[in-house]
């Protein structure tokens, strides 16, 4: 009885194997053509003039650039460096860092950046954000952005963040683009750059997901109720930004780049979201330690502080991006071992590695469109187990409140 009914069972394993590995086939399938579907129909940022020298700045506006900055050491020199070194979008423009308290080298190397592109005291300034009031619940840059927008009386002010890095016509084609378009809210989708292990694991899935989760067509209809911006580069025209309460309003919002989207869209002023791919590139992480908190922060308030959507997602990610590494062995060890049950480990092992092939298909469109490189690509099924543990991770510590910190910083 015990032989038949493990005759029995070892088919059904093998029949299940090849289901789940059918079915990462089929859901990286769907994501590569739902990729090229997005992006080919997304609004991008305008393309810079040439040659660029050939059109003056905006004369009749003025904007202020502010960096807020908390223990920015390794990323506010460049990022300034690139601030500073832009074309000069209008006549009157400047760049304005807040240090958010930081306990590093973050206001000593800004002021150094400056003075080597030679605008200490002229387009730069560094303004110290202070302690945050007490009894009071202020969470992220909401603070450093608020202290700052005390000193901004320009009609425009773009917040950006200090791991981004800006092409030199950035400045001058957003703005051009955003009175052109009459947006009261512009904001830009960077390209996610790399450099750490840990980052090649886990971005270019991130990456994905985040290109189809978040539907660009429907945060630019102003007939729809979706809104989205990308915190990294949010120019807002300063009365509007001014009339939905700003940062102030939002102290203890998490997620505050969607929560000023909304705001705005709801209060019916014009929200411009556009693809910024040549434009500027944000590498997020230095470490892995860095990318666990700031993935684990932000995975269950990107799903809508679902658990359900943010358990469900983890799942997905681990069947189709660890899904076909883990099957693929198991299979191909079960066809030698089990011949009785060769044909469906055979199958198994087929499609298993048929997810493998559209795993480096992913890596190769996302070459194409936005030349991030082939680097380490056979890692994204350990990157999947990485997202898998976020998931659940996220969801403990955002309700839990317990290690729900951004650089150290508790959130909850």
């Amino acid at each position: 009885m015990w032989s038949c009914t493990l005759g029995t069972a070892i088919p059904l394993w093998a029949w299940g194997t090849a289901a789940l590995a059918a079915a990462a086939a089929l859901g990286l399938t769907i994501l590569l053509v739902a990729l090229a579907r997005v992006f080919s129909r997304a609004p991008h940022l305008a393309p810079a003039p040439e040659p660029a020298s050939a059109v003056p700045p905006l004369p009749d506006t003025a904007l202020t650039v502010v960096l807020p900055a908390y223990n920015e050491a390794t990323n506010i020199g460049p990022c300034l460096t690139s601030l500073l070194g832009s074309e000069a979008p209008c006549a009157d423009w400047r760049v304005l860092v807040v240090n958010d308290g930081s306990t590093d080298a973050t206001a000593a190397l800004a002021q150094a950046a400056a003075a080597a592109c030679g605008e200490a005291g002229q387009r730069f300034a560094l303004l110290e954000a202070g302690p945050r009031p007490v009894r009071e619940r202020w969470v992220g840059k909401n603070w450093a952005c608020t202290r700052a927008m005390e000193q901004v009386s320009s009609p425009w002010v773009l917040f950006v963040d200090a791991d981004v890095r800006l092409q030199p016509a950035t400045l001058r084609r957003a703005l051009g683009q955003a009175i052109a378009e009459g947006a009261d809210l512009f904001s830009l989708a960077p390209r996610l750059s790399c450099g750490c292990l840990a980052e090649w694991m886990v971005q270019p899935i991130m990456a994905s997901l985040l290109g189809l989760g978040f539907p660009i067509e429907a945060a630019n209809d102003p007939g729809s109720a979706v809104a989205f911006a990308a915190g990294p580069f949010m120019l807002f025209r300063r009365e509007a930004y001014a009339a939905i309460g700003g940062h102030r309003a939002l102290a203890a919002e998490v997620v505050e780049d969607l929560a000023l989207a909304q705001r705005i869209k709801a209060a019916g002023y014009g929200l411009r979201y556009r693809l910024g791919l040549d434009a500027l590139e944000l590498r997020m992480y230095s470490d892995f330690a860095s990318l666990w908190e700031g993935w684990t922060k932000n995975w269950l308030l990107g799903l809508d502080g679902s658990v359900a959507k943010a358990l469900g997602a983890a799942a997905v990610v681990l069947l189709m991006f660890s899904g076909p590494w883990l099957l693929a062995p198991a299979a191909a060890i079960a066809a030698a071992l089990l011949p009785a049950a060769r044909l469906p480990w055979l199958l198994a092992l087929a499609l298993a590695l048929v997810g493998i092939a559209l795993q480096l298909m992913l890596r190769l469109w996302t070459r194409w469109q936005f030349e991030v490189p082939l680097t380490h690509w056979w890692l994204m099924g350990a990157g999947g187990l990485v997202v898998a543990a976020i998931g659940p991770t996220s969801v403990w510590r955002t309700l839990s409140g317990r290690g729900w910190t951004w650089k150290g910083r508790p959130l909850a």
